[in-house]
């Protein structure tokens, strides 16, 4: 088991010390190092990490509210000169905590930890998006992971890296880091994706009009050029005339 980690740190030689240190150990795999908590943001845009080992005292971003803005964070430990930082780091739910100057032994009981709290998430086969059961997925959101009935699904709507998955008597989306793409693959045959930004459950389909599809009073979602002949065909095969 691999687990793709970061290193941050906007001190130079602290940042080259950790990325040493990262080589040193066998199940550890160097994803990006940055120098900023800004250029770690921008990272995890466009890729992900299982891990990241970040400093806390960055300037323009802190490590702390670094990662308090993350809606799925990865796993975190911390590296500071600063103790003062530590129960704050344990109550965003970090693996760990370093305190500088920290060695070999230390990084490596760190990095233990890690694979611990990593491998018990994929023993219970999850991932860090979802991973789908004959009827039901499982999402990772925020802190928690949480059961969703594939069924309840009403649709699915992107956001930039994250998906609002839109769940039958839910007031509020669950956020989960993953892309439409995967999320297509996972669904069954009764979903279809109708907009780069939504795939819907033709199950709960209430209306067509024009180019909007009706899911209830509140929510009508836009048909995209690019989906529209295939979501012309579903409703053809099911439309009753004379």
């Amino acid at each position: 088991m691999n687990i793709r980690c970061i290193a941050i740190d906007d001190e130079p030689l602290a940042l080259q010390q950790l990325v040493a240190y990262i080589g040193k150990v066998p199940f550890l795999e160097l994803a990006a190092q940055c120098q900023s908590a800004l250029e770690a943001q921008e990272f995890l845009k466009r890729d992900t990490a299982d891990a990241i080992f970040c400093d806390i005292n960055m300037p323009d971003l802190n490590g702390m509210d670094f990662v308090k803005s993350l809606v799925s964070p990865p796993l975190v430990v911390f590296t500071t000169a600063y103790s003062d930082y530590a129960v704050d780091g344990f109550r965003v739910n970090a693996v760990d905590y370093l305190l500088k100057p920290f060695g070999l032994q230390e990084f490596q009981r760190a990095a233990g930890r890690l694979k611990e709290r990593l491998g018990a998430d994929r023993d219970n086969t999850v991932t860090s998006g979802s991973v789908a059961t004959n009827d039901a997925i499982f999402l990772k959101t925020d802190y928690r992971i949480v059961k969703v009935n594939i069924s309840d699904i009403r649709y699915v709507e992107g956001m930039s890296e994250y998906l609002k998955v839109w769940v039958e008597g839910e007031p509020k989306p669950i956020i989960t880091l993953l892309s439409m793409k995967k999320m297509q693959e996972r669904l069954p045959e009764s979903f279809m994706r109708i907009h780069r930004s939504y795939i819907i459950n033709l199950n709960k389909i209430k209306e067509v009009n024009k180019n909007r599809v009706i899911m209830d009073t509140q929510t009508n979602l836009p048909v995209g050029d690019l989906y529209r002949d295939a979501f012309q065909a579903y409703l053809d095969k099911l439309f009753l005339s004379k």
